[in-house]
């Protein structure tokens, strides 16, 4: 069986001024002054940008009809002009539509996909498929006080620039605490915890040999965690993972102090489930669904240190 350690990303071209972008709606809608706004910022790079048929479509709380929005991925991919594909937000529906992407264009002319939360979906199926680096990044329905300047900044650079991407443990979050000591490589994969429980026995890619980056955002407790992860380990996913990287987790302070939960909060979660597996846990990593997001590759060798507090990642683009 194909492992992470045994195979090679497939890596895009990196962005240049004058190239074309188009931008989807792979899950739920987004507004139109966000998207105006995703547009401005990507033309003031000399970016040519781009809109999918249908990004604007609402059917239910998706952007559209399953086919229309695949439709608009399978034509961004086919398309050889387009040079990137961003996704406009996350939400819901990418997990309808992953079975029918076109990966055969993707393996043929290599582009990558921008996106996290929902858009986890694609990038595992993407590299289970063919083998494509992705960007876990910040969506085209842009919002200048939640993403801002820095992550512009590392969004451009992570799409017309092949500098390594250095992610720096924060001791802030909510998973500084949650550390196993040691130093791991691999091919980083990963993204939203609840997506890769959801692509489990549905296309979810062997993850030997792999670094698995993690972030979250509380829906109903800390027992959605504590179930996701132990689906994963009872399902055999994460056997033979070489390290952990753990971003945001978002939402939990509530919990704290609350007498039903033991005294325990998402860092005790966190701990119990991952220290099974035996390995380097870097915990603390500012990436997820807060404010000020940085644009990390996924699908390329990446190293984890847990005495420095780092994540450095080898970029998506050549």
């Amino acid at each position: 069986m194909d492992t992470f350690d045994s195979l090679q990303p497939v890596r895009s071209p990196r962005l240049r001024p004058g190239d074309r972008v188009r931008i989807v709606s792979p899950a739920s809608p987004p507004s139109r002054e966000g998207v105006a706004r995703g547009v401005e910022l990507l033309t003031s790079w000399g970016l040519r940008v781009e809109l999918g048929e249908h990004v604007f479509d609402q059917w239910g709380y998706m952007a559209g009809r399953d086919e229309d929005r695949v439709s608009d991925l399978n034509s961004a991919f086919g398309d050889p002009g387009v040079r990137a594909v961003i996704a406009t937000r996350g939400g819901k529906g990418a997990y309808r539509i992953v079975d029918d992407l076109d990966t055969d264009s993707l393996r043929r002319d290599p582009k990558p996909v921008v996106g996290f939360s929902e858009i986890t979906h694609l990038h595992l199926a993407l590299w289970a498929r063919c083998r494509l680096a992705c960007l876990h990044g910040p969506f085209a329905n842009w919002s200048d006080e939640w993403s801002g300047r820095a992550s512009a900044d590392a969004l451009r650079r992570a799409l017309m620039t092949t500098d390594p991407v250095i992610i720096h443990r924060d001791t802030s979050q909510a998973t500084a605490a949650v550390t196993a000591e040691g130093t791991a490589t691999g091919v980083l994969v990963g993204g939203n915890l609840d997506a890769i429980r959801t692509q489990a026995g549905a296309g979810l890619p062997n993850l030997k040999g792999a670094i698995l980056f993690l972030e979250h955002q509380r829906g109903t407790g800390l027992g959605e965690v504590d179930r996701a992860l132990t689906q994963l380990t009872r399902t055999g996913a994460l056997n033979g993972l070489c390290g952990v990287a753990l971003g945001q987790f978002l939402g939990f302070d509530q919990d704290a102090g609350d007498p039903t939960l033991g005294g325990w909060g998402i860092a005790d979660v966190l701990r119990d489930r991952l220290s099974r597996l035996g390995v380097p846990v870097l915990g603390g990593l500012p990436a997820g669904h807060g404010l000020h997001p940085p644009t990390l590759p996924l699908g390329t060798q990446a190293a984890i240190d847990t005495a420095e507090g780092t994540l450095t990642v080898q970029s998506a683009v050549v």
